[in-house]
């Protein structure tokens, strides 16, 4: 077996065996090439259909090619969308002129845990990856989220040769990470082995590209001449620059990121 077929063989088992123990469940689907992976990876798992709510947690503030992406694709793949929004803090003015910390703890973190509270969701699937963050390193494949939806980084469950923790206890959830093994460009040598459609913005044009996206006041470009997902790969070989690099909230300080996914940020 080949390394992306043990990664998706791998990733669709622990997909199913959270649905296994949580049917009360949803994705979080960012629109971004991770998660984009792991919504194609749920299709696989249960044979082209996506047995629950996929959440999209609009902060009014991405990427045009975000929001048309989404909508194409919903439809397209028959989603149970859930697009989840903040209105109270928006109305309020809260956006990125505001403090990093605020604006990403209001939009995103509290409209998640608004939608989880109100949809009562026991799990809650998650495209991240080990290598993309310091702070992401320390999660596990099935990490539990207490009862105010924090995460105990300082506590976390082994897991050993594949034995998960995957019940929760009590009041608690859990996030499902099932793509914490992948690297960047293993997701990128299986979207071009998949053929996965991706938003138009990772490709570049007048030699910039995006390497992550989210809301578009927050995201910067990287210098690059890729615009194939064959090129994007080659780029990656000899690339020394950040995945992340382009991310206002990661610029901040490692801290702030810990801080902001202790609170229940992704």
């Amino acid at each position: 077996m080949d390394h992306l077929s043990h990664l998706e063989n791998q990733s669709i088992f622990i997909i199913r065996e959270a649905y296994r123990q949580f049917r009360d469940v949803s994705m979080l689907w960012s629109i971004g090439k991770d998660s984009t992976t792991l919504l194609w990876l749920i299709r696989k798992a249960f044979f082209g259909k996506v047995p629950f709510s996929v959440i999209h947690i609009d902060t009014s503030y991405k990427f045009k090619e975000i929001y048309e992406f989404r909508d194409r694709y919903a439809k397209e793949w028959n989603l149970k969308l859930i697009v989840a929004r903040n209105e109270e803090a928006i109305r309020k003015g809260i956006g990125p002129q505001k403090e990093k910390f605020l604006c990403c703890t209001q939009l995103k973190t509290d409209a998640l845990k608004k939608v989880i509270a109100e949809r009562g969701f026991r799990a809650l699937y998650l495209g991240i990856r080990r290598d993309e963050h310091g702070i992401r390193a320390k999660e596990r494949v099935f990490s539990p989220r207490d009862e105010d939806f924090e995460w105990d980084y300082k506590n976390q469950p082994p897991e050993l040769w594949d034995q998960y923790k995957s019940q929760a206890e009590g009041e608690q959830h859990i996030r499902v990470h099932p793509l914490l093994g992948w690297r960047e460009i293993d997701i990128w040598e299986y979207i071009g082995r998949e053929n996965i459609p991706v938003v138009s913005l990772y490709f570049a044009k007048k030699g910039k590209r995006y390497r992550s996206i989210g809301c578009e006041c927050c995201c910067s470009p990287v210098e690059s001449n890729a615009d194939t997902v064959d090129k994007i790969i080659e780029e990656l070989k000899t690339s020394k620059v950040s995945e992340r690099s382009g991310r206002a909230q990661d610029k901040e300080s490692a801290y702030i990121m810990q801080k902001l996914r202790s609170l229940g940020y992704m």
